[in-house]
Order: structure tokens, then sequence, then C-alpha cells
């Protein structure tokens, strides 16, 4: 069985926004795989379902980002998985160019507070996540008011690309394994 969470706020205003792409990454998976989100437990919206034939259980935190790992702790706990190797975290990275996707199986929060929680409540940095681009801050901007800032519609189009990409790598890693997706999307692509 795989956790599969993506992270984001929980409030209308921040829908899709830059900091909310786990979700919908999340959103993407659960249409893909007809996995019905809507279950209200562990202080987040969770979908069971299947990922070519194994059992997933999908995560929106509702905690804030800051307090993700509340949420993902408690369904760890719950459905008593090894968060080393069954715990898929999807977050937003504004190092990477938007749309772009790195996978990782440990390392630290690089920054980005919902990730810090997670590490401080799992007490370790391994577990795998798909850290999502969406692009570096303009240079004066307040990070903050960045991440939760909206795209514009020419990145919304890139970012739907790579929720689609990030929804592909997840299914090569349950079936194949983590390596076998990084070796695919952890490239960078060449310009032409």
């Amino acid at each position: 069985m795989y956790i599969i969470a993506g992270l984001g706020n929980p409030d209308r205003q921040y829908q899709n926004t830059r900091h909310n792409i786990g979700f919908d990454v999340i959103d993407v998976i659960a249409d893909k795989y007809g996995i019905a989100m809507g279950e209200k437990k562990h202080k987040a919206v969770i979908g069971k379902g299947y990922i070519a034939g194994q059992k997933v259980i999908l995560v929106k935190p509702q905690t804030y980002m800051n307090l993700s790992g509340e949420s993902i702790r408690s369904v760890i706990d719950f459905y008593k998985v090894d968060e080393k190797s069954e715990l898929i975290v999807i977050s937003d990275d504004v190092s990477l160019d938007v749309g772009r996707i790195r996978i990782r199986k440990k390392g630290s929060a690089g920054g980005h507070n919902g990730l810090k929680n997670i590490i401080q409540h799992l007490g370790h940095d391994e577990f795998i996540r798909v850290r999502m681009g969406v692009g570096e801050k303009p240079q004066g901007y307040d990070l903050a008011d960045y991440v939760l800032g909206h795209f514009t519609s020419k990145e919304r189009e890139v970012m739907d690309a790579g929720a689609g990409n990030a929804a592909a790598a997840i299914e090569i890693m349950i079936t194949q394994g983590p390596e076998a997706a990084m070796n695919l999307y952890n490239k960078k692509v060449q310009e032409v």
C-alpha cells in the first residue's frame, strides 16, 4: 500500500496557487484512476483506490501547509505503512522551472515549510518526494506572496502537463520503483 500525499492549503482562496500544486496533482491522479476524494479523516481529505493493482491512499492534508506533518503522521500510523518506501509526498519547488519535476528518495526540506514539518513529525528525511517546479520568484517579490500567487495562463498549461507527468511518474514508482521514475523524469529537458 502507498500513501500519496499532495501538499497545499485548504481554503478556497488558495486554489490553483503555486503552493497548492500538490493538491492539483492529487486531483489528476484521482481523475486518472477513478478514485473518489471526499472522506475526511486524519486532518485530511482522502481517497482510497488502486494504481496498477496496488492499493493507494490519496491524501490532501487540511492542516495548512506548515502543519502537513500532523496529518501525514496520522495517516501513516493508521495504515501502518513503511514511510521510507511507501510514502510519496508531492510539493511545490521554487528552485525548479515551471512544470519540471524532480524525484528524490530523501533529502532536506530545502526551505519548504510543509516538508520541514513532515520531517519533524517522521523524525527523518527518508521518504519519496515529487518536487513540482513552480518557477523562481522574481527579484523583489516576497516568497510567500509569490507561492500564494496564481500561475499565468501559459504557466498553467505547462503545470497541467507537469501534473500529468507527476501522475505517470508515480505509477512508475509503484510498478518499477523510484529509481526507474527518477531515471525518466529527473533529466533536464533540452531546449531546442
